[in-house]
């Protein structure tokens, strides 16, 4: 007749030690750590491994150490010459005092994500369009600055922020699409430019050339008269230089 009410304490008993072992028994892996809580007071940061903890009385906040890859939200940011674009980013950072992490802000990953975003409206908002666009790394590591000041106070460091994508307006893109292209039709003049004068020099060259040799324009005359008669032509212009004729001019002039 007493057996039943002993099997019965003796469950009782089992399962309030498995629950006094599951609350006093903690386990962390090698990128946790655990913030100790005793009365409400914080005692010490433990792990990795086997954590014991005072059932009811102490609690354990655990804390990830590894390098949490933030995504900032699209954000609507006018620059510094008014002009209206939307621009994403990438916040890289990780925790490296995980008391000041659970203690100094209510949710560090809130807090950090949300300071990220008013950093970057802030930075690139006294940005002109062409600095955002041929500056990026400049601007990358003055918005890692800025963040990672206000978030070491957390316990945070912040490794890397990248501008993803910065998204334009229509009517901004074909602007910049006929400015490149004039820019490029500005190239194409400058380099024919280039070639006429280049070429007029040489010309200039060979007509001093010329002059100081006589016989020179001679054979020249006689190389052009050869490549026309290459030529399946039925006619050939044959031109003669008015030098060959002064002889003969002066002669019938002396006569």
């Amino acid at each position: 007749m007493n057996s039943l009410p002993i099997s019965a304490s003796a469950i009782v008993i089992v399962l309030f030690a498995i629950f006094v072992l599951s609350s006093a028994i903690r386990v962390l892996r090698e990128y946790e750590r655990g913030v100790v809580f005793r009365l409400g007071r914080l005692i010490s940061v433990r792990g990795p491994g086997l954590i014991i903890l005072i059932p009811v009385i102490d609690k354990m906040v655990k804390v990830s150490l590894r390098t949490v890859v933030m995504d900032v939200p699209p954000q609507d940011i006018i620059t510094e010459d008014n002009v209206s674009i939307k621009v994403n980013a990438v916040v890289y950072f990780r925790v490296l005092q995980p008391q000041k992490a659970i203690v100094e802000v209510e949710n560090y990953l809130v807090a950090t994500s949300q300071f990220s975003q008013t950093t970057l409206r802030s930075v690139l908002g006294q940005s002109e369009l062409d600095d955002l666009l041929s500056q990026r790394e400049k601007i990358n590591q003055k918005l890692q600055q800025i963040i990672d000041t206000h978030t070491e106070p957390w316990g945070i460091k912040v490794s890397n922020v990248e501008v993803k994508q910065i998204d334009l307006p229509q009517e901004m893109q074909r602007a910049m699409a006929k400015q490149a292209e004039a820019e490029r039709e500005r190239r194409s003049k400058v380099i024919a430019a280039e070639g006429e004068f280049q070429a007029s020099q040489r010309l200039a060259d060979a007509a001093r050339i010329l002059s100081d040799q006589p016989s020179a324009l001679t054979l020249r005359y006689l190389q052009t008269l050869r490549e026309i008669a290459t030529e399946n032509n039925s006619t050939t212009i044959f031109p003669v230089p008015i030098d060959l004729l002064k002889p003969f001019l002066g002669k019938g002039q002396g006569s």
